[in-house]
């Protein structure tokens, strides 16, 4: 039995190389995945009773001299252990659990975030409570303490949007809105996935999860709302002569466009091509110039055409939008 047990916890000891603080339901920051963890929880700690009881019963049944249990006894052994007991411990832990699964309730001045996944990035539009709408792209940033809203939308194919440390993972539909409400308990940097298979470039379709303190969240909000700070330069005159202008916005330059993820502040963000690659000039050069080399499946054409030196150019231009 005890080696059984060692070779069970041996090989088990492996999957906990994947557990980390980033992106686990193991290390929960919001409170809809802490109470996950806590039934996971109590459901093991039934499972193992359950589990251990059974082993136990067949260890007595191995052991037990021949003509001991009657055909009465044990159809009572049956009855109690293999029926009335199991139910009951099924019923606690379903009562246990039904409580968890109350939608939180949402008041009108709580913050509403819309979410769209597109092949293959996210849309995120905040509408705060009595201020205008704020288009940000790939990064979700959430005030700790403070119930949040999630409207979940797709124009296109069937996403999945899960953050493991916040809470259960939704789908994505097209034609229909799904919401997910949330509330952030822990300041941090965490990671979201896309959970649904949608495309080629499905695995690389991430995004960064920033919590933070309200006070700094309403000055990152109100920051975000106003337009870019342009300045004349090489980099924002190849921005427009290769047409990026007519898929990507940058309020406070040119027409509004909504095909492609708004670079307002795109150069204020920490990562690059939907949580895919850090922030770098380098990074940024070589995604322009060939977007499909580092996601495959990407709607953003090549441009095989440009020189290196118009993607630097480029590139400083967008490492500005702060």
């Amino acid at each position: 039995m005890r080696k059984a047990i060692s070779l069970s916890v041996g090989a088990c000891l492996p999957l906990l190389a994947a557990c980390n603080q980033h992106q686990s339901t193991l290390a929960p920051f919001g409170e809809e995945a802490d109470k996950v963890l806590s039934i996971t929880i109590v459901l093991v700690i039934g499972a193992i009773i359950l589990a251990g009881g059974l082993a136990l019963l067949m260890r007595h049944a191995m052991r037990a001299p021949e003509g001991r249990l009657t055909h009465k006894g044990g159809m009572k052994l049956v009855l109690w252990l293999g029926g009335i007991g199991p139910s009951i411990i099924l019923l606690a832990l379903l009562l246990y659990a039904l409580p968890a699964m109350r939608p939180r309730e949402v008041a009108n001045n709580d913050l509403r975030i819309g979410v769209e996944g597109e092949q293959f990035w996210w849309r995120v539009r905040y509408a705060p409570p009595g201020g205008s709408v704020v288009e940000a792209a790939n990064e979700l940033r959430l005030p700790v303490g403070r119930t949040v809203e999630l409207s979940l939308r797709s124009p296109d194919v069937i996403h999945s949007f899960w953050v493991p440390g916040l809470a259960g993972k939704m789908d994505m539909i097209p034609g229909r809105t799904n919401r997910l409400v949330v509330r952030a308990t822990k300041a941090g940097t965490y990671r979201g996935v896309c959970a649904e298979f949608c495309g080629l470039g499905h695995a690389l379709m991430a995004f960064d999860v920033i919590a933070m303190e309200p006070a700094a969240f309403e000055r990152w909000l109100a920051e975000q709302a106003r337009p870019a700070t342009i300045t004349a330069s090489p980099g924002a005159r190849l921005f427009a002569s290769y047409g990026c202008s007519g898929c990507h916005s940058v309020r406070g330059v040119g027409p509004v466009a909504k095909i492609s993820p708004d670079l307002t502040h795109f150069g204020s963000r920490p990562t690059l091509a939907a949580g895919v690659l850090p922030m770098t000039h380098a990074n940024i050069a070589g995604f322009v110039r060939d977007p499909g080399k580092t996601k495959p499946g990407v709607r953003m054409p090549a441009f095989p055409q440009m020189s290196a030196a118009e993607a630097d150019q480029i590139a400083s231009y967008l490492q500005g939008l702060k």
